[in-house]
């Protein structure tokens, strides 16, 4: 059975942002045509069978996928259905950069069958987004949502980032409500964190920029929470809110533990007791795909722990939270005393407060012997 989620990655950039440490490729001509040969002979040579493949949903990450244009993402979608065929209710992902959402590009991408947007905004303080080396301005996000609706696509997610160095003078709380006057129907909230080989991680060795403290990262955090409750967003997994009915399906997929493929460079697969990831930089994937081989960089079987791990990790990221077992209870109560987690239905759900200790609370369950 092919999996019935599929991740691709495009790898191109017009830029790199400060805090990136992703596999891209900055390129100011994006070689589309043979980007696109190498996903097919990927696909080609990963799946070998030629049986029908039926996907529910398809995401198309990066990077910035929207810089392959509406031409571009028309050719990568027809010639992915040369070997996928996409559920009737499937849902499309791209992601896009506000610089390149114009009408008829949108009217192009829903042509080809994308429905819905990713976009990338990340603040809409203009000191914000050049510190970030983002290539948009504060303006261009709005006019990017408007040709979004106009173009046909209302399903439409911003991304922001939080916890940004106080000199910048970033007003948090005037993000969020300026996203929220542009009514999307899911936002994405992601803390700022500093990778040792980006332009930030660098400024951070200098001296130059320190990360915000973890009491001003949580007071950002539960802000945001707060107001986005109060605009009636759900709050379903760690980072993401939807409108009621609009979660995002595919990354969905990954929460709940069902197998995925990632085609392109870098991108990982899950078939459900495996996982493997591609050659992570574009030359080097597309070098290996030109020599007819499985640009495959790793993969690891894991174990009855490691799956029985992740499956506590993924549980309590979510809102669906993970089934209370007996031995958990001491520190279930200790989390709940500790406003960091609640009891429903016989199932431990995280609060945000829990969320921001994600990591630790979910490591503290496994060690002390998690759910077979």
């Amino acid at each position: 059975m092919h999996p019935r989620h599929i991740y691709v990655h495009v790898p191109f950039c017009a830029r790199r942002c400060s805090y990136c440490d992703f596999a891209i490729s900055v390129r100011r001509v994006v070689p589309t045509d043979a980007y696109v040969d190498a996903l097919v002979r990927e696909v080609e040579i990963r799946y070998p069978d030629g049986d029908q493949w039926v996907a529910d949903t398809l995401y198309l990450g990066g990077g910035t996928p929207s810089l392959l244009g509406a031409e571009g993402i028309a050719l990568l979608l027809d010639r992915l259905r040369g070997r996928v065929t996409l559920s009737p209710d499937a849902e499309v992902t791209l992601e896009a950069n506000p610089d390149d959402v114009e009408v008829e590009a949108v009217r192009a991408w829903r042509e080809a069958g994308v429905n819905r947007l990713s976009v990338g905004a990340q603040s809409f303080d203009d000191r914000a987004l050049a510190w970030m080396h983002r290539t948009h301005t504060a303006s261009r996000i709005g006019t990017a949502i408007d040709a979004a609706h106009s173009g046909g696509i209302d399903n439409v997610s911003l991304d922001l980032i939080f916890a940004l160095p106080e000199k910048l003078g970033r007003d948090w709380e005037a993000d969020v409500l300026r996203a929220l006057s542009l009514h999307p129907t899911h936002i994405s909230l992601y803390g700022l964190t500093i990778e040792p080989a980006t332009p930030l991680g660098r400024w951070r060795e200098r001296g130059e920029v320190t990360e915000a403290p973890e009491e001003r990262y949580e007071a950002d955090f539960l802000r945001a929470h707060e107001l986005l409750a109060l605009a009636g967003f759900e709050h379903y997994e760690v980072s993401n809110y939807a409108r009621a009915g609009l979660r995002s399906r595919h990354n969905s997929s990954y929460w709940s533990h069902v197998p995925y493929a990632g085609i392109g460079p870098a991108a990982h697969s899950f078939d459900g007791a495996s996982r493997r990831w591609n050659v992570p930089a574009y030359a080097a994937w597309a070098r290996e795909l030109a020599g007819g081989c499985d640009p495959i960089a790793g993969s690891e079987v894991l174990t009855r722990e490691n799956l029985a791990s992740e499956q506590v990790y993924l549980g309590l990221r979510t809102i669906e939270g993970l089934l209370l077992e007996p031995e958990m209870d001491r520190q279930v109560h200790a989390w709940v005393t500790a406003g960091w987690a609640f009891v429903d239905v016989e199932r431990v759900r995280l609060t945000p407060a829990g969320w921001l200790r994600l990591d630790a609370l979910a490591a503290s369950l496994t060690t002390a012997g998690s759910p077979s």
